[in-house]
């Protein structure tokens, strides 16, 4: 009965968790990182196709987006999730996989001509298919059981449609324990979605803290406040692009702008046109509409019920063909272009910067969390100088950030949530947030509120039955990590864009893993298992034998490395 600790433990994105409980081998979400990366992630401790199931709390990259690759690797299993968390998956999945081919071909073309050899995209649509198969989609409340001595529950995180934490209740060899993931919290009073639920017992529970350093402002009048940019920027001739999710804020972008148009907020500017240039965020908003009965609450439910589409209005136009995208950027009226990805790494929200930036009469507003190492944590963090699509381009548009519009909760709900239960859980982990902030929220956890916290690293396993670490990882840097706040001059542009660390991913030795498919080798990762398993186990042998077993494992690194 234990869990190991993949991903996001000290980092924001590439959440993945792995139990090993009853027998079986779950994990829980298994997710890209985004930005800059500053850790080493563990491997699986198993094949993919060693693995039961996947519990997946929501449909965000960072949390779902290696899915197709644990299939394309061999994971035959079922990935249970909410029926919205599915329907998601099923256009933001489909999307990723089209991105990694097309970055293939890219590259390819690119490479061909300097004779470098083919590169391989991470996954491909087919594996985004086949993976989306496998799915099978829950209500939330509704306990299931998933294996014998293992039953799960989806509740309501209030962080994106169909998010949610999981509950998972444990009976093994007479010992009984339920751990709750929390996922992503959601943040309280947004529009749209129900606020995030409490959830009342738990042994261990695993908690975000994205915001675990800080309190979001008193939450706002958000149309108005957004009505006030919009304002000025429409007023001195300009437009407002707005770099946003396409899943989850765009929605909630879409419904703010309803208010302000039905309440007339903009004096002289009634009619002005938006536009939703994303075909990902406008399927996304369809699924919005379908699932109203699932995640809305009481507010939108009643626009609904009045027959009112709570997201649409007039002047909303949603372009889907790469013609339409370009035809925004000669249209010369102040207007808003709503625009993926949220961090400004990929997507047709580049070519609206390109096109944007330079203009000192725009305003380019930030509706989300802007991770390390992105180009829109740079800009925000003020560049000077930008490069897109291999042309330098100044920043002279206004940089603006909508305050309070967060779809994580703050370190105030999340204290609310953690100490919620009763009574308190035999440990608490934090995860899903920068290292210091990890640090940080869980002393606060544990010198304020008496909770039993600690805040592993990646490669860390702990025993749920003994209540104990089996091994305790250390930090391994990627790089020296700069703690300097100074915004850069100039970011230099990375081309094609980052989906996916360049790094060795987890579950992939080799980051082709087709490649090495043979018997032998397989038979390679599970000595490898194996040896980290004895590893681990041998804290206490003398000084002797952990020196001759040092020895012996460099000494076959260093020939295997010749070879």
């Amino acid at each position: 009965m234990k869990v190991t600790f993949i991903g996001a433990d000290h980092e924001v994105t590439g959440s993945c968790t792995y139990l090993e409980i009853c027998g079986k081998r779950i994990l829980i979400d298994y997710g890209m990182e985004q930005g800059k990366d500053f850790y080493q992630n563990a491997s699986l401790p198993t094949l993919p196709g060693e693995i039961d199931a996947v519990l997946l709390t929501h449909a965000h990259m960072d949390h779902s987006g290696l899915l197709p690759l644990l299939y394309k690797n061999g994971f035959k299993g079922a990935v249970h999730a909410t029926k919205p968390t599915c329907n998601l998956c099923e256009i933001m999945l489909r999307d990723s996989a089209h991105i990694q081919e097309f970055e293939a071909e890219w590259r390819n073309r690119k490479g061909a001509r300097s004779g470098e050899k083919p590169y391989i995209p991470l996954y491909e649509m087919k594996d985004a298919e086949g993976i989306l198969k496998q799915f099978v989609p829950h209500k939330y409340d509704d306990k299931f059981h998933l294996f014998d001595g293992i039953d799960v529950r989806f509740t309501d995180a209030g962080h994106l449609l169909g998010s949610s934490y999981i509950e998972v209740w444990i009976d093994e060899d007479g010992e009984k324990r339920k751990m709750v993931f929390s996922g992503d919290i959601g943040n309280v009073n947004l529009p749209l979605l129900r606020d995030p639920s409490l959830v009342d017992e738990a042994d261990y529970i695993m908690i975000e803290s994205t915001y675990g350093d800080r309190v979001h402002d008193a939450p706002p009048d958000y149309a108005q406040a957004l009505a006030d940019v919009l304002q000025k920027t429409f007023d001195r001739g300009g437009s407002v692009i707005v770099p946003s999710f396409a899943v989850g804020r765009t929605q909630e972008l879409l419904y703010f702008i309803r208010q302000i148009k039905d309440a007339r907020m903009l004096r002289g500017h009634d009619n002005f046109p938006v536009f939703v240039d994303s075909p990902l965020a406008n399927a996304a908003t369809r699924i919005y509409l379908e699932n109203a009965e699932f995640c809305y609450d009481a507010e939108a439910r009643a626009f609904v019920d009045k027959g009112i589409n709570p997201i649409a209005f007039p002047g909303l136009t949603a372009t889907e063909t790469s013609k339409e995208s370009m035809a925004i950027n000669t249209d010369t009226r102040p207007k808003v272009i709503i625009s993926a990805s949220g961090m400004c790494e990929a997507g047709r929200i580049k070519h609206h910067l390109k096109h944007g930036l330079w203009n000192t009469a725009n305003t380019i507003l930030f509706v989300g969390f802007q991770a390390p190492g992105t180009l829109g944590r740079a800009i925000l963090e003020g560049a000077e100088k930008v490069k897109l699509f291999g042309e330098t381009i100044r920043v002279n548009a206004e940089i603006k950030q909508l305050p309070g519009i967060s779809g994580h909760a703050d370190v105030n709900m999340l204290i609310k949530w953690a100490t919620h239960f009763s009574p308190k859980p035999r440990r608490v982990f934090v995860n899903h947030g920068e290292s210091e902030v990890c640090d940080l929220f869980a002393n606060r956890l544990k010198n304020e509120f008496g909770l039993d916290t600690t805040s592993p690293y990646s490669g860390s396993v702990y025993d749920l039955a003994a209540n104990k670490y089996l091994f305790e990882a250390k930090a391994v840097p990627l790089a020296e990590r700069t703690r300097d706040r100074t915004p850069q001059k100039e970011v230099a542009e990375t081309r094609p864009p980052k989906h996916y660390p360049d790094k060795k991913l987890r579950g992939e030795p080799q980051p082709h893993w087709e490649s090495k498919q043979g018997s032998a080798y397989q038979q390679l990762l599970v000595a490898l298992e194996r040896l980290v398993d004895i590893i681990r186990s041998s804290k206490g042998r003398s000084n002797r034998e952990l020196h001759n077993a040092t020895n012996k494992i460099n000494a076959i690194s260093d020939e295997m490395e010749r070879e």
